[in-house]
């Protein structure tokens, strides 16, 4: 897959960095950063919405069927369990449902300690 900052320029904004893109699986990483972050140090919601939401979009993409140009997220859930504070965070996505008019895709984040920091499931529409 090509430098996915170079497809998203958010990707690179917050730092996102992909260890592994396959169809069954996509893992990645973003580290802590005070600009990240909302009162008292800790990691914004937000900024764990959009890194599983750049792994989920690249898990849909590389899960797309014949015919497809890309995907778009319609619709996402997270449920947020730890704060975190320092460090980096982790993530894996994989396929829950691949359609012929949408993917779902479930990511699991967790911290340097591999403890469950957030999980978000969304939906992304297949788009020809």
């Amino acid at each position: 897959m090509e430098n996915l900052a170079e497809i998203a320029p958010l990707a690179g904004l917050l730092g996102i960095e992909l260890s592994h893109a396959e169809a069954e699986e996509v893992r990645g990483a973003m580290d802590w950063a005070p600009e990240k972050c909302t009162a008292g140090g800790v990691l914004h919601g937000g900024a764990l919405m959009a890194f599983a939401d750049m792994l989920g979009g690249v898990s849909a993409f590389l899960n797309m069927p014949d015919g497809a140009t890309s995907t778009a997220t319609v619709e996402s859930k997270t449920n947020f369990f730890r704060a975190v504070r320092e460090g980096r965070v982790e993530g894996v996505t994989r396929p829950l449902h691949i359609g012929r008019s949408f993917i779902v895709v479930q990511t699991d984040v967790f911290d340097g300690e591999q403890r469950h920091v957030a999980q978000t499931t969304q939906t992304q529409a297949i788009l020809s």
